[in-house]
């Protein structure tokens, strides 16, 4: 098959081995709206965005990653899939942009050959050129491009370098059948790489030493802790100060008169008074306590939620892009199994921190319905959000470390404990952790703003209509003096074992809407501090939040979320029970 022509491209399948820079290849290639899916049938996720060429645009798909088109897992299944999908369509219309590790060109290879035999046109994109030189590591790329037959364009997605004269190239894509024998695969990758690289001796870097010492128990523990310890301090440092700096500022010097001015307006009191502005505390409006929809509504997740969300997930992507999560994931493997999680099940525990939605869907790393099951249920109990976690610092924070080591490490013991109780009643086992260790590397800032945009995005659009709905409810119910009734119903509960006062009740309610708002609720109440821990570790336990449970539901099935929600319920009357008990 000849050139094909910019005008003629319709899809673009980015293929290559996990870990090879594919996810920052497709973001150089695609702007900022990107989706999303799953792949039919499955909750492998790929995603999927844009490119223009010349006059038109053509969609850019980011396959799994997979080494072989024989498949050994369900992602690896997909990318298969999603190739011979390729293939079967207009096969004009599609090209596969192979992205390769320059540092692994044997192994990565491996693959190239495999597409090369499936008779679409091919692209290859040598990426992580400049690590090359680093590793001491020389490639022939145009020797390389005139034995595959298909056009090889060095890359380093990180800076860009190359992304455009990839692009340029794209018409150049081509369909040529490489002749070898299966069984001699490997003997001809021999022949290519003796052809084609030349590698020298050179000292290990500061980044290379570093890299095996996080792999180590020894060493890697302690680098772990002061890594989380380092991670939470300038995710405090950055979120205390935009709240600080900004975000408070401009709520009481600009927004706070204007509705003060629609209070007066609105009579200072009555049914929609309380619904839009809440009740003044001493003649004023608090943010906090008022819980008027334009007053705490959109305070609580603006201007106290937001800047530690936008914290959390700039230090996340920054770990992610670094190289380290895997890393972590390997290191965490033995006390995962011990859980019935195996290693890389420590991601959607670290994402759910910055919020539980995205904890959710990423319990799709693991493999079995068993693993997922066992994971989004110890998320959903013991892994407060960051929403929540800056609404319980600000509430217990005043009594200093012992109230906040009472809330947060109960919780630590009840994930422990909980992993350990459903991986010996939940029958099955963990499979072993299967992934490849990238080099340490310095984040792209481009792609690092990208992620924090989208993540960012993503947050206000689900948090503020939840937060308006959750403080619209409370607001209803109270006036009509539900709660209130509610509260005598479950006091025998509320009060006698969890030994909470009947207006505590209203915090527990609207936590399935809005964790964070519930535990802002709990502050006019006047608790102490055995009541604030109790209350706060009961609201983090008993129930996620509506948009946690609704993508629960779609992840695990709506029998293992109601199995689910019976643990939840039932650990968090038995802690809580425990804690009013012994506090």
């Amino acid at each position: 098959m000849g050139e094909i022509y910019p005008e003629g491209i319709k899809k673009i399948f980015l293929m290559g081995n996990p870990n090879v820079g594919k996810s920052v290849v497709f973001s150089r290639l695609t702007g900022v709206q990107v989706i999303a899916s799953n792949y039919a049938g499955t909750t492998v996720e790929f995603t999927k965005g844009y490119i223009k060429l010349g006059e038109k645009k053509a969609e850019v798909i980011d396959v799994p990653g997979t080494y072989s088109i024989e498949p050994t897992c369900k992602a690896e299944e997909v990318a298969v899939s999603m190739l011979e999908d390729a293939i079967s369509e207009n096969k004009d219309g599609n090209i596969v942009i192979n992205v390769i590790d320059a540092t692994n060109l044997e192994r990565n290879l491996n693959l190239t050959l495999q597409l090369l035999k499936k008779n679409i046109p091919v692209i290859i994109a040598l990426n992580l050129w400049d690590e090359t030189k680093h590793t001491g590591i020389s490639i022939d790329k145009e020797k390389l491009e005139k034995i595959l037959g298909v056009p090889v364009v060095p890359t380093c997605a990180i800076s860009g370098e190359g992304i455009k004269e990839l692009v340029s190239r794209l018409p150049q894509a081509k369909a040529k059948t490489f002749d070898y024998a299966e069984e001699e695969r490997w003997h001809e990758l021999g022949n290519i790489i003796e052809q084609v690289q030349k590698v020298t001796h050179r000292h290990h870097t500061f980044l290379e030493r570093l890299g095996d010492a996080s792999l180590q128990p020894v060493t890697g523990i302690p680098i772990a802790l002061i890594l989380i310890y380092l991670m939470f301090t300038i995710i405090r440092f950055i979120g205390e100060g935009l709240i600080a700096y900004l975000f408070e500022p401009l709520f009481e010097k600009l927004w706070a008169p204007v509705m003060m001015k629609l209070s007066v307006v609105l009579g200072s009191e009555g049914f929609i008074h309380n619904i839009l502005i809440g009740k003044l505390v001493g003649g004023e409006i608090n943010f906090v306590e008022s819980l008027g929809l334009l007053t705490t509504g959109l305070f609580v997740p603006i201007a106290m939620v937001l800047p530690y969300v936008l914290a959390f997930y700039l230090v996340l992507s920054f770990v992610e892009d670094s190289g380290y999560l895997p890393r972590l994931g390997v290191l965490v493997d033995t006390l995962m199994h011990r859980l019935g999680l195996h290693g890389l099940a420590i991601i959607p525990m670290m994402l759910g921190l910055g919020c539980n939605v995205p904890g959710a869907l990423a319990t799709r790393v693991m493999e079995t319905r068993r693993e997922r099951f066992i994971g989004a249920t110890m998320m959903a109990i013991a892994v407060p959000c960051m929403a929540q976690i800056a609404m319980i610092a600000g509430l217990i924070g005043k009594h200093g470390a012992k109230g906040l080591g009472l809330v947060f490490g109960t919780l630590f013991l009840v994930w422990v404990a909980l992993g350990i109780l459903l991986n010996a009643t939940i029958k099955g086992y963990s499979p072993e952790i299967f992934v490849e260790i990238p080099p340490y590397r310095i984040p792209s800032l481009t792609t690092l703003m990208k992620k924090l945009w989208m993540r960012t995005r993503w947050f206000l659009q689900e948090a503020i209509p939840y937060v308006l709905l959750g403080v619209l409810i409370v607001n209803i119910l109270y006036s009509l003096r539900i709660i209130e009734f509610i509260g005598e119903l479950t006091a025998p509960v509320v009060t006698g074992i969890l030994g909470l006062p009947k207006e505590a009740v209203g915090a527990l309610i609207i936590g399935f809407l809005r964790k964070d708002v519930a535990v802002g609720m709990l502050s006019p109440l006047g608790l102490t501090l055995k009541q604030l821990v109790v209350a706060c570790v009961v609201l983090a336990m008993y129930f996620p939040c509506v948009a946690t449970f609704a993508v629960m539901i779609k992840e695990l099935g709506a029998l293992d979320m109601i199995k689910s929600a019976g643990i939840m319920i039932a650990s968090a009357l038995l802690v809580g029970g425990a804690l009013n008990l012994l506090l």
